[in-house]
């Protein structure tokens, strides 16, 4: 007997015509709990001042909250659907709808960051590795999010695996309950790694290393998931088998190992 998806209300709370759903719940908790978490390691550098001050984080959790919600539904738009907001341009900021690009918002929180860290004079690099700590919060809330909303399922499983789930919306079948996967991947397991990693005072001061291990994990671990992940309808399978999510977490293992060398090798060193 396989697992039956709960079949959770996506609304919260229903005041009126406002509805609070479980999923922008699960963005705010994961918003807060990171800017709680850059506050904790912000005021423990590894040497030398702060890399930003309590005040300049919470002025940052706007820039952020911009970049994530803003770079996250255009690369929805642009990787997932482009054909089909070309045709339905007004459901854009529909975000009630659904329909989040993790890669979309990494773009948009690192655009938001630079401006940030420029306007305030901050280290880019510092707070690059502060984010890249405190994102599998943010990741971890929003995957448990699409398992209350039953979307992004998994593949058909194997009927005597035990936790096989069955997702009503969709069929019958029994399927990896994928959602859950990645928030204990990209959520629980990289977060653990990078509080073990930031605690290396020689990674913690070399500007940028962090964001670099960061962006390998999360490529890691996304690619890894996507295994037991029904890729969209729309788009299916890739070149060789490949899914959208693991090409678009190709060059984030490049761009980290790059990141990586030159924080190491010709990075500025702290203190």
């Amino acid at each position: 007997m396989s697992l039956m998806h709960p079949g959770f209300d996506p609304v919260a709370l229903a005041m009126g015509p406002v509805a609070i759903r479980w999923y922008a719940l699960s963005y705010i908790v994961g918003i807060f709990g990171a800017w709680g978490y850059v506050r904790f390691m912000a005021q423990r550098p590894a040497k030398g001042p702060p890399v930003i001050t309590p005040q300049q984080t919470e002025d940052f959790v706007t820039w952020a909250v911009l970049g994530i919600v803003f770079g996250g539904r255009l690369g929805y738009v642009l990787f997932y659907k482009p054909l089909y907001f070309l045709d339905h341009p007004q459901e854009i900021p529909f975000l009630w709808q659904g329909g989040m690009s993790f890669h979309g918002g990494l773009l948009g929180v690192i655009l938001a960051t630079v401006l940030f860290a420029r306007r305030r004079a901050v280290s880019v690099g510092g707070l690059g590795d502060l984010l890249g700590c405190a994102a599998p919060i943010g990741l971890m809330l929003g995957r448990i999010g699409n398992f209350i909303n039953g979307e992004l399922h998994g593949r058909p499983a194997p009927p005597d695996l035990p936790w096989a789930m069955v997702f009503p919306q969709v069929d019958s079948l029994p399927r990896h309950p994928s959602q859950i996967y990645e928030a204990l991947l990209e959520g629980a397991l990289l977060l653990v790694v990078m509080h073990l990693l930031w605690r290396i005072r020689a990674l913690r001061a070399r500007e940028g290393a962090l964001l670099g291990l960061f962006l390998i994990g999360y490529a890691a671990a996304r690619g890894t998931a996507e295994f037991f992940r029904e890729p969209d309808a729309h788009l299916g399978f890739l070149l060789g088998g490949a899914t959208m999510g693991q090409g678009l977490s190709l060059p984030m293992v490049v761009i980290g190992a790059l990141l990586v060398e030159e924080a190491w090798r010709h990075g500025r060193k702290r203190g």
